[in-house]
């Protein structure tokens, strides 16, 4: 297995791809010679020229329409935001067309595109620069929305998400792209919709996705000192929901607690909370919980941002909750 940086999986993918299809391209803000914001896109100006690797103006409505278009004759675009927090002027574009031309057409177009960037908070880049979006995407029929936590699934989810003949919202993070892990050597895809069991254990079922998965794995590690065996899961795949795995999870421990970051109210977490207690009603021993931002923008200070966001003691504490402890 190779040891890569997250950039370099998600970089990977996106070349074998475009080895293999001539009709996939990559667009967005500094992609091409800046060689990306964060360098996921590094030297691949100088492989594929030009037509396929295409700097844009910061016109986030402008180039994803241009995408979405050019999807529907034929193309798999890859749209690159420099953060999801600008991806909201191009909202009416991914919403009102993107997700929804399929359906309109009559099944005559579909929109085989990829929209990728870094999603939620970074470190002291202030609220305008770290909204968790994941909420804003899943709500609408027509889009899949996955994300990944570390180099593997970087590679093989956006090898599927490139391959898919949907639109796929790709949740990617700046504070993990230059984390190692390994990666095989071989080609492999991970099926979108399928949830990953990092821990399997008995007592509580806790939920998670995306860099929330090194908090979960920080409380998980606290939990099982004190004897607290966790079912952790990592869903990858917030649209399609792996509902199998997470059903039949709670089915086994009777208890949940859901950790994402964005806010409590009208959050992936409560959509993941009412889908359990009506699955699950039976075998449920206690309330579902969740661990979310705190309900305020953002800050930019360091100490306030760690106070607004998850943190493993925070994790810890909502399992004892649950276990009554």
């Amino acid at each position: 297995m190779a040891q890569l940086q997250i950039r370099e999986a998600l970089r990977r993918a996106m070349s074998e791809e475009m080895r293999r299809d001539e009709s996939i391209f990559l667009m967005g803000e500094e992609v091409a010679y800046y060689n990306g914001a964060y360098k996921v896109s590094q030297g691949m100006l100088e492989e594929f020229g030009e037509e396929r690797v295409i700097d844009t103006p910061i016109s986030e409505g402008g180039f994803a329409g241009l995408g979405i278009g050019a999807a529907m004759v034929g193309m798999r675009p890859i749209i690159e935001f420099m953060t999801w927090n600008f991806s909201l002027v191009a909202y009416d574009q991914i919403i009102n067309t993107a997700a929804k031309t399929y359906a309109m057409s009559g099944g005559q177009y579909n929109i085989p595109m990829v929209f990728r960037a870094p999603n939620g908070t970074a470190e002291n880049l202030g609220a305008q620069h770290s909204t968790a979006v994941d909420s804003l995407f899943t709500h609408f029929p027509g889009l899949k929305v996955v994300t990944y936590a570390d180099a593997e699934d970087a590679y093989g989810l956006l090898k599927s998400a490139i391959r898919d003949d949907n639109p796929v919202i790709f949740l990617e993070s700046e504070m993990t792209y230059g984390m190692r892990g390994e990666v095989p050597d071989e080609e492999f895809t991970i099926p979108i919709g399928k949830a990953r069991v990092r821990a399997e254990g008995s007592d509580v079922t806790l939920v998670t996705w995306g860099k929330q998965v090194f908090n979960c794995q920080a409380a998980v590690e606290e939990l099982n000192k004190a004897g607290v065996s966790v079912d952790f899961i990592d869903l990858r795949s917030l649209r399609p929901l792996d509902e199998e795995t997470l059903y039949g999870s709670v089915a086994k421990t009777g208890r949940c607690v859901v950790v994402h970051e964005g806010h409590l109210y009208s959050g992936v977490g409560a959509e993941i909370a009412a889908r359990v207690q009506e699955a699950c009603f039976d075998w449920l021993s206690a309330p579902i919980l969740r661990v979310t931002n705190r309900e305020v923008p953002q800050p930019y200070a360091t100490n306030l941002e760690k106070l607004v966001v998850p943190n493993p003691q925070r994790i810890v504490d909502a399992v004892n909750r649950v276990l009554g402890r």
